[in-house]
């Protein structure tokens, strides 16, 4: 374990774990939420619209994923997702619009988050840092800020426009009809081209620009 800094990585878990839980089950009840208020209640009948954290967490994308890169990052960078919520397009009453619609749900939901974690730095946090203990202020100020980056970086993520991505069902609800189709035709191996272009760092060229606008948003708070 040599050049690791287990307390320092510890502690980046603890203000981690709470904003991640919190980022990816909201995302995925928007998702499902969405689809409800279309026509579609089969998130609904599955149990998904709850904000349980239990009934929406990967074993891999929720635990395994986000531990394994405050590893290897030194706490630099955490990133995890849920289980998809079940969503059946048949029963929209406009498949193709419908379905964009609730995979911007997501996405939406996370920079909405992001705004809420400012908005209470500023009017909560703040406010009262003179007046509690930095023992209770200074938790939860980090937590604030790490939830802020991670729903950001959420939200980018799941806009890039390869199926099953948010941003590939969303580009396909912008689509003509045979384009679309031959972009939902890739969806088997999207995250095989999802993980290529993080491994070439070609999704950092779509992702970066997203945060950085999302962040001066943000900044005008």
């Amino acid at each position: 374990m040599g050049g690791l800094d287990i307390p320092s990585i510890l502690r980046q878990v603890a203000i981690a774990a709470v904003p991640i839980l919190v980022a990816i089950t909201f995302h995925e009840v928007a998702h499902g939420l969405a689809a409800y208020k279309m026509g579609d209640g089969t998130a609904k009948f599955s149990g998904r619209l709850t904000l349980n954290p239990l009934a929406h967490i990967d074993p891999i994308g929720t635990v395994l994923l986000p531990v394994i890169l405050l590893i290897t990052t030194q706490g630099q960078f955490v990133f995890g997702y849920a289980k998809p919520v079940p969503i059946n397009p048949y029963n929209f009453r406009n498949p193709k619009r419908d379905m964009a619609l609730s995979a911007a749900a997501g996405p939406g939901m996370n920079l909405a988050l992001a705004v809420a974690c400012v908005l209470l730095v500023k009017l909560v946090v703040n406010p009262l840092s003179g007046v509690l203990p930095e023992a209770i202020i200074l938790p939860l100020f980090l937590m604030l800020r790490s939830g802020v980056l991670i729903n950001v970086v959420l939200a980018a993520f799941n806009l890039i426009p390869v199926p099953p991505l948010d941003g590939g069902r969303v580009l396909a609800g912008f689509l003509p009809i045979r384009q679309a189709d031959q972009l939902n035709r890739l969806e088997p191996y999207g995250m095989i081209i999802v993980i290529i272009l993080i491994m070439t760092g070609l999704a950092g060229v779509f992702i970066t620009p997203l945060i950085r606008l999302f962040m001066a948003l943000l900044n005008l708070l």
